[in-house]
Parts: C-alpha cells; structure tokens; sequence
C-alpha cells in the first residue's frame, strides 16, 4: 500500500491525491515513485478516462522537500540535474502526455516543482485560498518541472519573469485573470466543482478529448500550414470512431449521448 498518496480508479476517474498534510505534500524519493506506479496504471485497459490531481491537507504541493536530499555543509552537493532527469521531467511528461484529460484541483499553497506540476495539467481549479509560488530563485535555482516553457507561453514574458525572478506569490484569483488556470472556485466548493468536472469528462469522447489535449499542446510547435494537415489526419481519424457515430446519433435522436470512449 502507498504511504505518501492516495489512489484509485473508479467510474472511469483516476483519483490521485498527494498525501504528506504534514510537508504541505512536499516531494520525496518515496513520493515520487508512488505517484510514478500510480499513473503507470491511469489507462483505458484499466477503467480510466480523466485523471483528477490533489493534494491533503491544506495544501496543494510545496515541491521538493529539501530534507530528503540534504547534505551536510561542506558535502558533496546534490546533482539535481539527476534529481530532475530522473523524477521531476518524466512526470510532467507523463501528466501533458496521458490519453485523458487531466485535472488539478489545488486546494492550498502551490510552490517551486509544486506549481509547474498544476501548470502541467489540462484543466486547473483552484481554491479561492490557493497562492502559486515560484519559489526557486530564493534558493539559487530556475523554475524546473516545465516552468520555464509553461510560464511565458500562459501569462508571456514580462509576467513569467516576474514570478520567477521575485518569488512573490500570485493569488488563485490572479492566476485566473492572467490565464494560469482555468478558474478560480470558493473553498468550499473546490471538490464538488473538481469532482462534476471529473465526472463530465469520464463520460464524454475519450478519444476525442485526447485528440484536442495533444493537438494544442503541439500546435505551437509547428507552422500553419502543418497544423491545418494535423487537424485534417485527427478529424479522419476520430470521424471513423464510435464516439462520434454516437454523437450524431443523439444530436438527431435528440437525446444525450452515451460515450464509451472508442
């Protein structure tokens, strides 16, 4: 059994919530390699068709905790590019690359490794209360876990460097009107919001949804002209699914669909 997260599928939703209350769910060696099993499993052979991200406690993540690799003064320092390699990259890998939409609800503080993993989602709520920090410069270091690509492409460069150069925290209702997340919610309603929005997606066009999740996340990466022949080999692709004959079933049939994401 895990000790540092909670996890399981149910109806179609992957439910992973950091679980160290007592770190604000700052990252160990241990936490990482829970998270890393747990998301192995998040397929649709196994039941799942969103993933929704938490933390427990009062926060969401405070990234790296400092004393699982702390050296002694006058040791040998940390190789934290290894660090990085080994644990921070193939997760955001995994979270922008999954065949699912993912959702973050961030119910607290989202710091350093913390915040770019949220960023790293599809779709992030986050409590009225929740701060966003980039805390890495405060100890010598650059916005890791796909900050420094995330950051300037969502708020652009004067506001990316911004955050990163001063380290002061941007609200839940800022990162809203600047377009880190999706939206900002009471407290109190951050978990039944994030939970319907699970529920949505659990029941909707998987393919289609993992189709629109890759073909943005990439667009930027290619010109015009490349994009408009992807959107064409994704809507040849998806036309011939049963999602889709489902979908104009219903439309005509004038009744909701039933998805079962193939």
């Amino acid at each position: 059994m895990p000790e540092t997260i909670e996890f399981g599928i149910s109806e179609g939703v992957a439910r992973l919530t950091l679980n160290r209350p007592e770190r604000l769910n700052s990252f160990t060696t241990q936490m990482h390699g829970e998270v890393a099993e747990a998301l192995a499993q998040v397929t649709p052979e196994n039941g799942a068709r969103v993933l929704l991200l938490t933390g427990a406690g009062r926060g969401f993540c405070a990234g790296q905790d400092l004393n699982d690799r702390a050296v002694s003064p006058g040791g040998s320092p940390v190789d934290l590019g290894d660090s990085v390699d080994q644990f921070y990259n193939p997760l955001i890998r995994r979270l922008t690359t999954l065949e699912m939409p993912v959702i973050c609800a961030v119910n607290g503080v989202a710091a350093g490794a913390g915040a770019n993993i949220a960023f790293a989602c599809d779709v992030v709520l986050a409590s009225r209360s929740a701060k966003f920090i980039m805390s890495f410069a405060s100890i010598g270091l650059i916005p890791d876990s796909g900050g420094t690509w995330h950051l300037p492409r969502a708020v652009g460069l004067p506001r990316a460097l911004g955050m990163a150069l001063t380290g002061e925290p941007v609200s839940a209702e800022q990162a809203e009107q600047w377009g880190l997340i999706w939206r900002c919610v009471d407290a109190d309603s951050l978990v039944e919001k994030s939970e319907a929005l699970a529920r949505k997606f659990a029941a909707g066009p998987t393919q289609g949804y993992a189709a629109t999740k890759q073909a943005i996340r990439t667009a930027g990466l290619k010109s015009l002209e490349a994009e408009l022949e992807h959107e064409r080999d994704l809507m040849r692709r998806l036309g011939s699914s049963a999602d889709y004959r489902e979908g104009v079933t219903a439309f005509f049939e004038k009744r909701p669909p039933v998805f079962t994401g193939r």
